[in-house]
């Protein structure tokens, strides 16, 4: 039995945000346009990243709330004023913030479309009694406060910036939502244990490190490990020394003629018997930075998984 059908448009409310979607009604909504939408917490102003179009009614959570109008000229300038509101809020929360002497670190002001509601994003290390500082703050807005308090990823992704490769960073740019990372896509990758190689911006492992994964797991399953024992094409038999995961070659040290000789093999020229991946052996002049950096990922690890989801698309 097919599914029924239903029209929906993708809304983006921040810069590489999450997408929601909403119902167009009769209204044929490109993409690129802007749009004011109910939300939960209020009238919002978005952009359309993905037009008018039918999917599966059991893809989208029922039921989808309406989109009131495209934007007219008056809404764009409306959110125009509220941006320049935003950073004069700013400015004075941080004053509020230090007359209270909190602890915390004041990392973007948000403005709700209607003015309904001011919402504050904080990084702080620990939990902080923010009470006074929001009578401070509905004394000079007039408004609803809201203080949200943000980890370090959100915080970046939020302020941008340029990764060690040049580019500009994921979770700003594009990337709506962060994936889990450890430090097994590291070690798959082949990549140096040092934090310092292998953290972002924000201090934690870097989001990259999930792109290519999969097909790394992939290649490195074709592949024996440094030290196996194989049988080239030609019938030698060889000690793995060495294996290029990309060009899936392997080094082999192979005995010719009473000889030992280093020779490169395309994998699928050897022969060897599969065994379970496992660690390459430290070196024990190393075991013990090895053992420092991997604490040091490990404790990284825990405090992502201790942040949790982002606190940006929360309503």
């Amino acid at each position: 039995m097919e599914s029924s059908m239903t029209k929906i448009v993708g809304v983006r409310f921040r810069t590489a945000g999450k997408i929601y979607y909403f119902d167009p009604k009769n209204m044929m909504i490109k993409r690129g346009e802007h749009v004011i939408v109910e939300t939960a917490r209020g009238v919002e102003y978005g952009r359309v990243v993905t037009g008018t179009r039918d999917v599966p009614e059991d893809t989208v959570v029922q039921p989808l709330k309406p989109v009131l109008r495209v934007a007219t000229a008056e809404d764009d300038e409306k959110v125009r004023r509220n941006r320049i509101r935003e950073k004069d809020a700013f400015a004075i929360c941080q004053e509020k913030i230090r007359k209270h002497k909190l602890e915390m670190k004041l990392i973007d002001v948000e403005y709700t479309f209607d003015n309904n509601k001011i919402l504050f994003y904080f990084t702080a290390d620990g939990r902080i009694d923010f009470r006074e500082l929001v009578k401070d703050l509905a004394s000079v807005f007039k408004t609803r406060i809201e203080l949200r308090q943000i980890g370090v990823r959100d915080e970046t992704k939020i302020l941008g910036g340029i990764g060690s490769c040049g580019r500009p960073l994921c979770c700003h740019s594009y990337l709506s939502e962060f994936a889990p990372v450890s430090i097994k896509m590291a070690k798959e990758q082949n990549l140096s244990l040092n934090p310092s190689k292998i953290s972002g911006v924000c201090g934690r492992l870097m989001c990259c490190l999930k792109n290519e994964e999969e097909t790394y797991e992939y290649l490195n399953s074709r592949l024996p490990n440094n030290g196996d024992s194989v049988v080239t094409a030609d019938g030698l038999k060889g000690e793995v020394q060495s294996v290029n995961v990309l060009r899936q070659t392997v080094k082999v040290l192979v005995e010719s003629d009473d000889e030992k000789e280093l020779r490169e093999y395309p994998v699928s020229e050897l022969k060897f018997k599969p065994r379970k991946k496992k660690e390459r052996r430290k070196d024990k002049d190393n075991r013990q930075d090895k053992d420092r950096e991997l604490a040091e990922l490990e404790a990284m690890e825990k405090m992502e998984k201790k942040e949790g989801k982002s606190k940006l698309n929360e309503d």
